[in-house]
């Protein structure tokens, strides 16, 4: 881990990545890939340590109140956070300055800052985002080895379903050959029926590989799936998207479910409502009563 002061934290989408690089070891992460020029070695985290000063000077300057997202890139909510608590830091600016806030994560370390979200979602809007590709609880710690479980996942959909705060979850990736059956996407689902879940991104079962991400991924295939990585090369070579052979049957099973369970399976329809801030939420709440 080490610490450099960010001359900006906002994107020109309002998305902010406090840090750089992750320690989750999931075997698949595009965030490794060369394109995204990392200097350092990617467990390595790069820490932004000026990021809440920054935040707060650009929720100060801007002249519309929008909706802020975090973990895109790098996960919110890894070991880090435990003891550097940037994340917690940022979510409080943004409660304070009553903005809303969506947040991406695979950690059951969100749960720290329930009250938090809570309060933001009570004053503006709060989705959390959550991945979830592996039901099997054992391939689930092969594939994503240092963050918790399929299971915890939808325990944390669970609670924040509790608590009013809506939900989305990424249905990606899914790795070829490894969990790309209609048994693992089905536990999925039900899981995201059960938790209340407003929407699923999916963009169709399978995954991409890029240099860096590429090289990792197969490394790993060597060590837990003995002669996959073979049958990938034959398969795909150096392609860039690596399709299901079972793709057709499960995204018609996929859209089929969401459908008949009013969840949103429409990519555009749920970046949309992640994007919209809710104009006059305070009016809207007292005309209830």
């Amino acid at each position: 881990m080490h610490f450099v002061d960010a001359k900006g934290i906002l994107s020109s989408q309002n998305g902010m990545n406090l840090y750089r690089g992750c320690t989750h070891g999931c075997i698949y992460c595009d965030s490794r890939s060369a394109c995204y020029q990392f200097t350092h070695a990617f467990e390595d985290i790069e820490v932004k340590q000026n990021a809440p000063a920054l935040l707060e000077r650009a929720l100060r300057s801007k002249r519309k109140k929008c909706m802020i997202g975090t973990g895109a890139m790098c996960d919110p909510y890894m070991h880090c956070e435990e003891e550097l608590q940037l994340t917690r830091k940022c979510l409080e600016l943004i409660d304070r300055y009553e903005f809303g806030v969506t947040v991406q994560t695979k950690s059951d370390r969100i749960l720290r800052d329930l009250e938090l979200l809570t309060s933001i979602h009570r004053k503006a809007k709060c989705v959390v985002q959550m991945t979830l590709t592996t039901y099997d609880e054992e391939l689930c710690r092969i594939v994503e080895p240092q963050v918790c479980t399929t299971r915890r996942r939808y325990e944390v959909l669970k609670i924040l379903q509790e608590n009013g705060i809506p939900t989305v979850v990424w249905l990606s990736p899914i790795l070829p050959y490894i969990n790309d059956t209609r048994e693992n996407i089905q536990g999925i689902l039900e899981y995201c029926r059960d938790a209340g879940v407003y929407g699923i991104i999916c963009f169709g079962m399978g995954m991409t590989l890029r240099q860096g991400d590429r090289e990792y991924f197969y490394e790993a295939l060597d060590r837990h799936f003995p002669g996959l990585h073979e049958k990938y090369h034959r398969r795909f070579g150096y392609d860039y998207e690596l399709p299901s052979e079972h793709s057709g049957e499960l995204m018609a099973y996929f859209r089929a479910f969401c459908a008949e369970n009013h969840i949103v399976s429409d990519v555009n329809e749920i970046f949309a409502y992640l994007h919209a801030f809710p104009e006059n939420k305070g009016y809207e709440q007292l005309s209830l009563f």
